[in-house]
């Protein structure tokens, strides 16, 4: 079974075909509405569950629109409609769904829920997220570099901010892409353990973005924290915003992105966010693209 559970479980000639498919895509879309199908329709007479116990904009929307471009059909699910591992066990459920449907996308809370769906499932499994690692804004933010700056090996990426899922991507990222990437942050937000021998730790945030090709941050609380652990987070992470003093320090053609929802005015200040360096809606875009492709090479498309 082909599932796309994070970045470094999956082949490196598969990310860059997968990379280079969305590319392909995109490029065939050019001047078609929002709506209109794509020429080639690989997922005709398929159906895609979207499952959701985490709340989602980009995720859902992406989704949604990439499996009805490509010709298949959609069922949104939200963890109060199935109440994941509450009443049926989440082995259970997988395997009443795979006779239902071709596909399921999956974003949810423990690494753990994805997993046990993937193992039962008799269909290809989808990580849309979990709170361990966010792998297809990753592959949308590879392809978005490449884009603009061609390709992303050998280049300087930065994170400032906190080592939070999105974060753990990246580092699977450069170790398959074959990137220098460097976390700027205070110490009680680092990265978990086990990525810290992939990357750079720096904490000063302008030394740290010294020569960066690309500066990457993500909001720095949850809709799930509370209040507390909100000016808890904002005390620890001020120092690490993202503004144009901090971006003057990178390379001059550096690239500013963040996978939105974003804070403006925290983690990233608006002049940043609008400016120059920003490829921030180009990065939302590519969530699509990049996911279509994603989808097709599950299913052997």
């Amino acid at each position: 079974m082909t599932h796309f559970l994070d970045i470094h479980k999956t082949d490196k000639a598969a990310l860059r075909q997968i990379i280079d498919s969305a590319c392909g895509m995109k490029q065939a879309r050019n001047g078609l509405p929002k709506g209109a199908p794509d020429e080639d329709q690989p997922l005709a007479g398929h159906m895609v569950a979207l499952i959701f116990e985490k709340p989602s904009t980009r995720t859902r929307v992406s989704f949604d629109v990439g499996v009805r471009q490509m010709g298949g059909q959609t069922m949104v699910l939200s963890g109060t409609d199935m109440q994941l591992g509450h009443g049926e066990t989440i082995a259970d459920t997988a395997r009443v769904l795979s006779r239902y449907v071709d596909l399921i996308m999956m974003r949810t809370f423990e690494e753990d829920t994805l997993l046990e769906m993937a193992e039962y499932a008799d269909v290809p499994v989808i990580n849309g997220l979990t709170n361990r690692s966010h792998p297809c804004q990753i592959m949308a933010d590879v392809m978005t570099f490449e884009e603009h700056r061609g390709p992303i090996a050998g280049k300087k990426v930065v994170w400032s901010g906190d080592g939070n899922n999105v974060f753990a991507s990246f580092a699977h990222a450069a170790q398959q892409f074959g990137f220098d990437l460097t976390f700027t942050g205070p110490e009680t937000l680092d990265p978990e353990p086990a990525l810290r021998d992939a990357i750079t730790i720096e904490r000063d945030p302008q030394k740290a973005v010294e020569g960066a090709d690309l500066v990457v941050t993500d909001t720095w609380v949850s809709m799930h924290d509370p209040q507390s652990a909100r000016e808890r987070r904002h005390n620890q992470l001020r120092g690490y915003q993202v503004n144009a003093q901090l971006m003057s320090h990178a390379s001059d053609d550096a690239l500013f992105m963040h996978c939105l929802p974003a804070h403006r005015d925290d983690e990233a200040t608006s002049e940043v966010m609008d400016g120059p360096h920003s490829v921030i809606f180009d990065e939302a875009e590519n969530r699509l693209h990049a996911q279509k492709a994603i989808m097709r090479w599950c299913l052997g498309k």
